[in-house]
């Protein structure tokens, strides 16, 4: 069975970082694109950082929402298994539950749209606060 497994999530002060991971439970990250999503309380899920998977050229590729650009970066470690996010600079308006998604289809680049996504994690909880 298909299933992103989150971890990481935390209560970090402002201004602090945390690292979140994907891991891959039952399939090969390497060969998904891989998207984080967020959702804060009482508002809808947004996308934060994606990467792409696919041919050499595009396989690095990542995207970055406006409010995480320079603060927040995804990465993969193949041996792991694994989906980095690694955040700094956190900010009380981060905090929300964050999701893992992962979209099977090679060559589709990745991006901000939930739907492209086939697999869900459960989440993890990022508080930021001092």
């Amino acid at each position: 069975q298909v299933q992103p497994v989150e971890s990481g999530g935390g209560l970090v002060q402002p201004g602090g970082s945390l690292r979140l991971s994907c891991a891959g439970s039952g399939f090969t990250v390497e060969n998904f694109a891989i998207g984080w999503f967020r959702q804060a309380p009482g508002k809808e899920r947004e996308g934060v950082s994606c990467i792409n998977n696919g041919d050499d050229i595009t396989y690095y590729e990542a995207y970055y929402a406006d409010s995480v650009k320079g603060r927040f970066t995804i990465s993969r470690d193949n041996a792991k298994n694994t989906v980095y996010l690694q955040m700094t600079s956190l900010k009380p308006e981060d905090t929300a539950v964050y999701y893992c998604a992962a979209d099977p289809l090679l060559f589709r680049k990745c991006s901000f749209d939930s739907s492209q996504y086939d697999y869900w994690g459960q989440g993890t909880q990022v508080t930021v606060s001092s």
